[in-house]
């Protein structure tokens, strides 16, 4: 039986897809790729009579035309597509036309910018008694933002943002947050292709000098920013520990370990 399968390939490095990503593109008989933001080696894997094709100068009615024809004719077609397909991936957009042509469909998750992001700048998104919450969303431009996500009603928690899709919104970006009640001493960091080999750039700043240093460094597109009280840390004198570690604290693998008084 034939079957679609949605795989993220990753951030950008052809090492960072997954296992089963990589077994799926070696039985593959089409491979329908996302080629402006994907890398072609993401396919290296596939045998030689794979048919392979770029769906970068596609609209989305020729996206699942195309993918509904191969499946009629092979047993596996895949759609790649950058980062995790639930993020930004107009997967049910997809999905929903191949429903109705009674074809099967998987999705394979990916490892998503925002990760790749954070660990290219030796970041965390979460710390202990700093922020404990990540929110994943993007700044409104010709895509309106439902009721209640603006930047400003999100960035009021304080907590890690990460924004896909917003590079050369910099400026209302920082109105927004200012809005929020951050600094425009915040930290902020851009990371340009993320895990991408010889392409990555990070920039460090703050609201108040980000736009201008991206401005500089030539970055206008597929980057990723972070915002996070968490930013820096690495430098801190002074962190509160994780309890999970602490000798002093029992989990049903550990029992703590008492101290005198």
């Amino acid at each position: 039986m034939s079957k679609v399968w949605f795989v993220g390939a990753g951030p950008g490095d052809p090492e960072l897809i997954t296992l089963k990503a990589q077994k799926l593109i070696a039985q593959a008989d089409a491979i329908l790729y996302a080629g402006s933001l994907v890398s072609s080696a993401a396919t290296q894997w596939a045998k030689p009579s794979c048919v392979i094709q770029d769906s970068k100068g596609m609209t989305l009615e020729e996206i699942t035309d195309w993918l509904i024809l191969h499946a009629v004719e092979a047993a596996t077609v895949i759609r790649l597509q950058t980062g995790d397909p639930g993020l930004y991936g107009a997967l049910v957009e997809m999905v929903q036309p191949l429903d109705k042509a009674g074809i099967a469909v998987g999705v394979v998750p990916g490892v998503t910018s925002a990760m790749a992001s954070a660990a290219a700048a030796v970041e965390t998104l979460t710390l202990p008694e700093v922020t404990q919450t990540v929110i994943f969303s993007r700044v409104e431009g010709r895509t309106p933002m439902p009721e209640g996500e603006s930047l400003t009603e999100l960035g009021q928690h304080h907590c890690t943002l990460c924004l896909y899709l917003s590079i050369t919104l910099l400026k209302k970006v920082r109105e927004d947050l200012l809005a929020a009640g951050w600094q425009d001493e915040s930290a902020i960091v851009v990371v340009y292709k993320a895990s991408w080999p010889n392409e990555q750039q990070i920039i460090h700043g703050t609201l108040a000098t980000i736009k201008e240093q991206c401005k500089q460094a030539g970055i206008n597109s597929q980057a990723m920013i972070i915002i996070s009280p968490a930013l820096g840390a690495r430098q801190w004198t002074e962190l509160k520990k994780s309890k999970l570690y602490d000798a002093q604290f029992s989990h049903r693998f550990r029992k703590a370990i008492k101290t005198q008084e």
